[in-house]
């Protein structure tokens, strides 16, 4: 069928989930497109037995047509800071990783993790997802699967109150196509109605990608995940930059034409002994230059974990490096990635079994 939107190493039935109207109206389902697809993407309108709520002949053709199944929840750790690492089932057996983290008791606002691949070819040598090498993509029904699991089951039930980041497992850009896919299902405004400004995708620093992404619309915000200030230093820990260097992935950020609004998020692990110093400070607000300010840079601790012999630095030291920057004037956030406890932070998302296995 022309309409489907599949990954190209899965078969059978197109996911209904990465259908968008049109798809719908060029495979003839009976009922308003606009409508069908509303019922599908809005987890509020579902019958408490999980049935659409549908008019018999839609759902009979979805039921003929396509993939209703989504991922299913098998496992629930719980962090002591109020988030949680969900372990979900895909229909092949193989399992991924998500996060829930609501972003105050009172507030009804969700951050979701999300991820967009089963592993990760790039191999970086301080990330547990690395250590798996990588197994296959996620489809875009899958991507938007984990969204519609995840607020069934924690919430929110309305997209207004949701924020997606790819940073679970995988490097987004090697499944560009399905990624985006999955964010213009979110952003369609007879679904979800997610704001592409509330969905964030992040880059180990694939250029190729990053200047495919730049031309798409809906363009979600980019952060990259920097990390080294010295090519001999990021080729070491992120085999990324033997492809694209700094100078290129420079290149590639000077290239991309910011809406107004718009800011890129910096994204830098800080290892113990390694890219924690302060000439590694200067060295990367030199690297940035003018982006040094008016855009956020988060440094985020190394989050241990048994696939990696790094570690994290003491508390002075991480300290030393933020003051650094302020003086250098830069927008700086020390990110204490939520759901350590569970094993549920940046950097510790890992897979190795699955379903039955």
């Amino acid at each position: 069928m022309p309409w489907d939107r599949r990954a190209p190493e899965r078969g059978g039935r197109p996911s209904a989930w990465a259908l968008l109207p049109e798809d719908l109206a060029e495979g003839e389902c009976p009922g308003r497109p606009a409508h069908v697809f509303s019922r599908l993407q809005r987890a509020r309108t579902w019958l408490a037995d999980d049935r659409l709520f549908l008019a018999r002949d839609s759902r009979a053709w979805l039921e003929a047509h396509t993939d209703l199944s989504l991922p299913v929840i098998l496992e629930r750790h719980p962090s002591e800071d109020g988030s949680t690492k969900l372990v979900l089932g895909l229909t092949d057996g193989h399992r991924i990783e998500a996060v829930h983290m609501p972003r105050r008791v009172d507030d009804p606002r969700v951050t979701f993790c999300l991820s967009s691949q089963v592993g990760c070819a790039l191999g970086c040598t301080f990330c547990a997802t690395g250590a798996m090498g990588i197994v296959r993509n996620l489809t875009a029904g899958e991507i938007v699967g984990q969204v519609l699991t995840l607020m069934r089951a924690l919430g929110p039930t309305l997209g207004e109150d949701l924020f997606l980041v790819f940073m679970g497992m995988g490097e987004p850009l090697h499944n560009l196509d399905h990624v985006h896919r999955a964010i213009r299902v979110l952003c369609h405004p007879h679904g979800m109605l997610l704001s592409p400004w509330r969905i964030t995708v992040s880059t180990a620093g694939l250029v190729s990608g990053i200047e495919k992404l730049a031309r798409m619309d809906p363009r979600p915000l980019l952060a990259l995940s920097l990390n080294a200030t010295t090519d001999a230093a990021r080729s070491a820990t992120m085999p990324v930059n033997r492809a694209w260097n700094l100078a290129r992935l420079r290149q590639a950020l000077d290239a991309w034409e910011l809406k107004r609004h718009e800011r890129f998020i910096f994204e830098y692990v800080l290892l113990a002994g390694v890219n924690d110093t302060l000439e590694d400070a200067d060295r990367l607000v030199a690297w940035l230059g003018p982006l040094s300010r008016g855009h956020n840079l988060n440094l985020i601790p190394m989050n241990e974990h048994e696939h990696s012999a790094f570690r994290e630095p003491a508390e002075e030291r991480t300290q030393a490096f933020a003051k650094r920057l302020h003086e250098h004037g830069c927008f700086v956030t020390v990110r204490r990635s939520r759901g350590r406890d569970v094993q549920g932070a940046c950097g510790q998302l890992v897979r190795r079994a699955v379903a039955g296995g």
